[in-house]
């Protein structure tokens, strides 16, 4: 049996890492054991197209996403035409090219695994 070494760590949203604000949202970052995982709260009204887009000014949404729902509900349309809703408890992956919104008025929370690292950085 193959022994795992290495540093225990926990970390906590209360105290994210960095902060990346946008309109109607927030992305809450943490790096734990060399990866990066983000929490993003979409308010009502978001849409990623209208919020996040002119930030990053790409035609849909690049980052590959894989992510835990927490609350709320988002509708997500991919480039190739395909759409779906994602609610509380949902694991959803998404691949390159989408746009999404708030279905709703409550805030939308998830946590993602892989998509965050460049999310809303301004270009």
């Amino acid at each position: 049996m193959e022994r795992v070494t290495g540093r225990s760590e926990v970390k906590n949203f209360a105290k994210p890492d960095e902060v990346r604000e946008f309109p109607k949202g927030r992305v809450e970052m943490l790096k734990v054991g060399g990866a990066s995982v983000g929490r993003a709260t979409f308010l009502p009204g978001w849409r990623w197209s209208e919020s996040v887009q002119p930030l990053v000014k790409t035609k849909s949404c690049e980052a590959p996403h894989f992510q835990y729902h927490v609350s709320g509900r988002l509708h997500v349309v991919m480039d190739d035409g395909s759409e779906f809703d994602c609610g509380p408890g949902d694991v959803a992956l998404l691949p390159m090219g989408h746009d999404a919104w708030v279905v709703g008025d409550e805030p939308a929370v998830v946590v993602d695994f892989q998509g965050m690292i460049d999310y809303a950085k301004r270009v």
